[in-house]
């Protein structure tokens, strides 16, 4: 029988009932090694949802069940790996590393890119088999209403934690990701995310945005204002309707999904209001689309979105917002494009300490300034005359204005400081965290400092002129980005010197 660390709190006297075991075997073909990983990872949540229906409908219950994920491991005992380049498909030190998986289905095309140059750049096996870490049983239904609902609950004689693993927020931690984890069996982690916490924010993901992580495309917009959704929805059907776009389908709220060449949904179901982050996706094969989540204001979402979307392993993130122009010299409708940022909307602070600066890359800042000059028309120096690049600060307050001007300017001026937002320091420091490559271009939209304040007249002129052409921009910079190679998108900056190996 398998025996395991008790990860979860509360247990019961009741014997514990296992999945069938599945041992650690050696695989040289990353697709082999992934099927390998689906066959293990169906059979464990099938069983747990064929006892859980056991356990309600009365039979069965004297003992506790639980079934583990499956993992990845993989052993090496030289320093030497094929290509340096890369900055990421290789273990940092010779050991033993390992990550548990969730939903290999989901990341079945992700998965296998990672384990094929673990196995080329270190020339050995993996190994795949069953974890010791069980299995939730809430998350061995995709979407997880089957267990919260109400008559399943009644129907049963003690609480659900006398039968089965629940969710343990001990074990969801980004201590991976934000570089503090330590080892406590010698093994070190193969991934920035362990199973249970990508599980927790596949359906985190559900609840914020009305739509199924599957949906998701790898590079995402966002946006703190429903005019540039209500855009992107039109945007969106206009490539959907030309058939050399490559799009291929386009999801709203409710999973509504409207297939290439038609003009109404063919699945899903309106939700009867919006959801706190309602997210849409331009899809394309491969997930090489566009998602768009409307954020709402504040850097609390920002950090919440971006902690979720951060598992499904994106590509590249980008901020399209407004801002409070600081300079004279800009004019309302003036773009920004983010080199630095100053942080103060306090949401990161424990996990990213605020003297952990935050550069631009080189990448992301070219494709949003040639998306710019080729969306505007102008070029070279004449690009100066509609966008600045600078330092953008981001701060808690939405009413920044009512505090005492003398101080708010002397710190903009130490700092440089040409723009301010309430986002995008947020989701530029999260990329950094969590290694996806980020951007920030914003639009100035008034200039409390100088006597611009955003009047309902001024603004509703202002939506209508510049939200179609900010928004087309930030659409041409991804597909700039999607079209350059991975490798080279995923920068060795974003990448400390003791990284785990996936991507």
């Amino acid at each position: 029988m398998k025996t395991t660390s008790n990860f979860f709190a509360r247990q019961s006297s009741r014997p514990t009932v296992y999945a069938p075991e599945h041992v650690l075997e050696p695989f040289t073909d990353s697709q082999a090694a992934v099927e390998r990983l689906i066959e293990i990872f169906e059979a464990n949540t099938k069983y747990l949802r064929d006892a859980f229906q056991a356990v309600i409908s009365g039979e069965d219950t004297n003992v506790r069940h639980r079934a583990f994920y499956p993992q990845v491991q993989i052993h090496t005992e030289s320093h030497a790996r094929l290509d340096s380049r890369l900055s990421y498909g290789f273990v940092s030190r010779p050991g033993s590393h390992a990550t548990t998986i969730t939903r290999p289905d989901l990341f079945k095309e992700y998965l296998e890119a990672q384990i094929a140059l673990l196995m080329r750049n270190h020339d050995v096996p993996v190994l795949i088999g069953d974890s010791d870490m069980p299995i939730p049983l809430h998350f061995a239904f995709y979407d997880g209403t089957h267990v919260e609902g109400g008559a399943a609950a009644a129907s049963m004689e003690q609480p659900l934690a006398d039968y089965f693993d629940l969710p343990d927020l001990s074990v969801m931690d980004d201590a991976i990701a934000n570089g503090t984890y330590e080892p406590a069996n010698g093994v070190l982690p193969l991934a920035s995310f362990t199973a249970p916490r990508v599980d927790y924010s596949l359906h985190r993901l559900q609840h914020y945005t009305a739509t199924a992580a599957g949906h998701f495309q790898n590079f995402v917009l966002f946006t703190n204002y429903q005019f540039y959704i209500d855009e992107f929805c039109r945007m969106s059907r206009e490539l959907l309707a030309n058939p050399d776009s490559g799009y291929e389908a386009f999801v709203e709220p409710g999973n509504l999904v409207t297939q290439a060449g038609k003009t109404e949904p063919s699945e899903g179901v309106e939700p009867p209001k919006l959801p706190q982050m309602p997210a849409y996706h331009l899809k394309r094969k491969d997930h090489g689309g566009i998602t768009m989540v409307n954020i709402g204001v504040g850097p609390s979402n920002a950090k919440t979105i971006t902690d979720h979307i951060a598992v499904l392993r994106p590509h590249a993130w980008l901020m399209l917002g407004h801002c409070a122009g600081l300079r004279n010299s800009q004019t309302l409708g003036d773009y920004v494009l983010a080199h630095g940022y100053v942080r103060e909307d306090n949401v990161l602070n424990q996990d990213l300490p605020t003297w952990v600066p935050i550069p631009p890359l080189a990448e992301v800042q070219v494709a949003l300034e040639e998306a710019v000059g080729e969306i505007t028309g102008f070029d070279g120096y004449e690009l100066k005359k509609v966008m600045r690049t600078g330092t953008v600060a981001s701060i808690d307050n939405r009413n920044w204005e009512l505090w005492d001007q003398q101080g708010l300017v002397q710190r903009f001026s130490q700092s440089r400081a040409i723009a301010l937002d309430m986002e995008s320091a947020t989701i530029a420091a999260n990329g950094f965290r969590f290694r996806v490559p980020y951007g920030t271009l914003l639009c100035v939209s008034d200039k409390p400092l100088h006597g611009e304040l955003k009047l309902p007249g001024m603004a509703t002129d202002f939506y209508k002129r510049q939200v179609a052409q900010h928004l087309e921009i930030g659409i041409r910079a991804l597909e700039k980005l999607r079209d350059m190679p991975s490798d080279r998108l995923h920068s060795r900056k974003l990448r400390s010197f003791a990284e785990t190996a996936f991507q």
